[in-house]
């Protein structure tokens, strides 16, 4: 299953939002050409190292063909504007304006009109911030996320992983589909302008929905919902179960298996709203039964009373998993110098396949001379 196959796409990205996005791409078939200079993406220089190879990039270039091409020079640049006209797809994430100045922009299309040509920026290529730099800590820092996110009374804190890279990765993948979509239909490409700074901004519904509706500030609840409850962690005897109550059928149930028909019976407690204000009295009651007990059988008693709930897993557990194990969540790919390389792919199943690149991260330039012969030009 690649129904992505016969695509041809041009990666003049580099670190993680671009090279997400075009892995994705990858993932489904299509033929990703990555354009690097001569000392390699700059992942290729980050650890974690095994064997000199990089893990972090070799996790998110899987599937692609690498060129090494040095910009600086005019007639590298004949040659990378060449291959981007006779592809279906660019993707850039250079500063605002630098693309432009290497002959490289989206003025491409006046030639080729059904070029869609994707940039990925912080800030994207319009605004007083659109020239600023922007690692994925400014963006989480200044589109509310650090805000909203931290402990009850603490300081804002960021999520640990790149969520702006990623998402505006993800974003840029879903609108280069909607464009082929439209392209399908007009034979007219596209181009976008994907942003850090959008799409963190835009994936924060539950804080949208308390300023722009409620006008309240969204507050740090650490592990909580801020408007849902009970919906977050508790204490056990031996760490800590996750609970996740919606509704009155579950709120219900939660009370009955807790022993506490006082709480299910208050009319204070019947409304979410309601028990979100006195959420410290239901931690309590909670608490009361949790806390006396294993986190296995507290999850145990909760799932067989058709209450959500979990066990905090580490990554190498929800990996082992024999759900995570069914689901495919990490395979082994072929890479020219570790041999395999475990790889973790787009997650979605398409007619009970799950379409995956075919090879993992390229060598530097390893491609080079079969991407020139492929476009009819000279080294």
């Amino acid at each position: 299953m690649k129904p992505l196959a016969g695509l041809r796409v041009l990666d003049l990205t580099r670190v993680l939002a671009g090279p997400f996005c075009t892995a994705l791409l990858a993932d489904l078939g299509a033929e990703v050409i990555k354009l690097e200079p001569p000392s390699g993406d700059d992942y290729r220089h980050i650890g974690p190292f095994v064997q000199g190879e990089s893990a972090l990039f070799t996790l998110v270039n899987r599937g692609k063909q690498s060129i090494v091409l040095d910009l600086k020079d005019p007639a590298a640049q004949t040659t990378a504007r060449a291959i981007a006209l006779a592809c279906d797809v660019v993707v850039e994430n250079f500063r605002p304006g630098v693309a432009a100045r290497l002959g490289l922009g989206p003025e491409l299309r006046s030639e080729n009109p059904a070029l869609i040509y994707a940039s990925i920026s912080g800030f994207g290529q319009t605004g007083p911030d659109a020239a600023l730099p922007a690692y994925d800590l400014v963006a989480q820092a200044m589109s509310g996320l650090m805000a909203a996110n931290g402990e009850d009374g603490g300081a804002p804190l960021k999520v640990g992983e790149s969520q702006g890279d990623l998402m505006a990765g993800l974003y840029a993948g879903w609108a280069i589909l909607a464009a082929l979509y439209r392209r399908g239909q007009t034979g007219i490409g596209a181009t976008l302008d994907v942003s850090m700074f959008d799409a963190l901004f835009s994936l924060l519904p539950t804080s949208h929905a308390v300023q722009f509706y409620a006008g309240q500030t969204p507050q740090r609840v650490g592990n909580r919902h801020p408007l849902s409850t009970p919906f977050g962690c508790f204490d056990c005897a031996d760490g800590q179960a996750v609970i996740a109550v919606l509704g009155d059928r579950q709120w219900q149930g939660l009370c009955g298996l807790i022993g506490r028909p006082d709480i299910a019976s208050d009319p204070d407690l019947s409304r979410d709203d309601g028990r979100t204000r006195q959420e410290p009295r239901i931690r309590t009651a909670i608490e009361g039964w949790t806390g006396t007990r294993p986190v296995a059988e507290v999850v145990a008693a909760l799932a067989g009373a058709g209450i959500p709930t979990a066990q905090v897993q580490s990554l190498a557990e929800a990996a082992a998993s024999p759900h995570g194990v069914a689901r495919g969540l990490v395979t082994n790919l072929p890479h020219p110098v570790l041999g395999t390389a475990p790889t973790v792919g787009q997650p979605v199943w398409f007619d009970g396949q799950k379409p995956m690149a075919s090879r993992s991260a390229p060598a530097l330039g390893a491609d080079g001379p079969e991407i020139l012969r492929c476009f009819g030009l000279a080294p």
